[in-house]
């Protein structure tokens, strides 16, 4: 059975923490995993590990150009576009970040802890910078929640067990119809 992953914007919410990355569009964070394989997720909750390196919560690294922070970094910019710069006491390091896509990203085989893998439906990865050729844009100190709607799924909850009930009652009816 193939399952189809709906990956609609959810909402984004400020965190106000520098290293927390939503993409408002379309696009994935490529992230490198232990055996040298790359996943691919929106969730862009970063952290940095002792080697300076942008990981995930599971400390995988962060690719599409992310570069290790150095020592002494005073300050984390990433603009919209992409475009990264680590402030020190030694100087400014910039790099571009870019955004991974797919043709048909709801067929993305599902991993644990937010990560896809490309699927032979998905297509394969293509990279760009944020905020051109359909790529979206990199919102710094903000995450992007839930798709779901929770007033919208009760809505449907309700709806359904409203026409179980009715369904029930007729049953019921043309059973003490039937002799």
């Amino acid at each position: 059975m193939l399952v189809e992953r709906i990956f609609t914007q959810g909402e984004l919410g400020q965190t106000g923490n520098n290293l927390d990355f939503a993409i408002q569009g379309s696009g994935f964070f490529e992230i490198q995993l232990p055996d040298g394989s790359l996943a691919f997720t929106h969730d862009g909750g970063f952290k940095t590990d002792s080697q300076g390196r942008i990981v995930t919560c599971n400390g995988y690294p962060a690719q599409g150009g992310f570069q290790p922070m150095p020592t002494g970094t005073s300050s984390t910019v990433i603009t919209d576009g992409g475009k990264a710069t680590y402030l020190t006491s030694s100087g400014v390091t910039t790099f571009q970040v870019q955004l991974a896509r797919f043709t048909n990203p709801a067929v993305l085989d599902a991993m644990s802890n937010n990560l896809f893998k490309e699927s032979i439906a998905s297509g394969t990865p293509g990279l760009g910078n944020p905020g051109s050729n359909g790529f979206g844009v990199i919102r710094q100190g903000y995450l992007e929640f839930s798709n779901v709607s929770l007033a919208t799924e009760l809505a449907h909850l309700t709806h359904a067990q409203r026409v179980y009930e009715a369904t029930l009652q007729a049953m019921q009816t043309a059973e003490k119809m039937t002799p």
